[in-house]
């Protein structure tokens, strides 16, 4: 049921941004599925972020699929919380900047993320609603980049995130028939903890 209603969303997202020239916020394009011809979300209570969150995730996770598809016909899928919308591209698609991680979109299009436990929906969704675009990483980075090292939600030592990773580059080595490219991402993902965890103890 969940993969046919997304395969339904798909259509109807791709039909909205194309006429939306300009592009649309997530708010306006939510709405756009509500009405009909499409009907595809109900009611939704945008103060309350634990039903909000699903909408959210389930929305994103089909705009991700959809700038994949795009790609292959030279077109780009612009996302972000203030505008999505549909343009032309004259480069090559790929799935972030060369090196690093498109941590978002493994985040959205991995549907064991459509459901979390409240306080990791409250705490992404007051990052997305506010638009904070620094150079920190947000949460849905690093989850993900936790994930990279073994674990299923984001440690609260970083001594043990400092383990792990040491465990994971060892096993990862080419001698035991691992390959530079595993090494890369678990640096990448070690990197973004770091920096998650500076954060923190900085704000304390």
């Amino acid at each position: 049921m969940l993969e046919q209603h997304i395969q339904h969303l798909l259509v109807a997202v791709e039909h909205e941004l194309r006429n939306s020239s300009f592009g649309i916020d997530e708010l306006n394009l939510i709405r756009k599925l509500q009405r009909p011809p499409w009907e595809l979300i109900g009611k939704v209570e945008f103060h309350d972020t634990q039903k909000l969150y699903p909408v959210h995730f389930l929305l994103f996770h089909v705009l991700y699929s959809l700038r994949d598809s795009l790609a292959q016909t030279g077109e780009n899928l612009y996302i972000s919380p203030m505008r999505i919308g549909i343009e032309r591209q004259d480069t090559v698609a790929g799935n972030g900047m060369p090196g690093k991680l498109d941590s978002l979109r493994s985040f959205y299009l991995d549907l064991s993320q459509y459901e979390l436990p409240e306080n990791v929906i409250n705490q992404m969704m007051d990052n997305f609603w506010s638009g904070n675009q620094t150079t920190d990483p947000d949460l849905p980075e690093t989850l993900q980049a936790a994930k990279v090292l073994g674990f299923d939600s984001i440690p609260d030592s970083f001594l043990t995130i400092k383990q792990a990773f040491r465990r994971a580059v060892m096993q990862a080595h080419p001698d035991r028939g691992g390959d530079t490219e595993a090494i890369q991402s678990l640096n990448e993902a070690f990197s973004l903890l770091k920096a998650h965890f500076t954060q923190t103890m900085e704000q304390t």
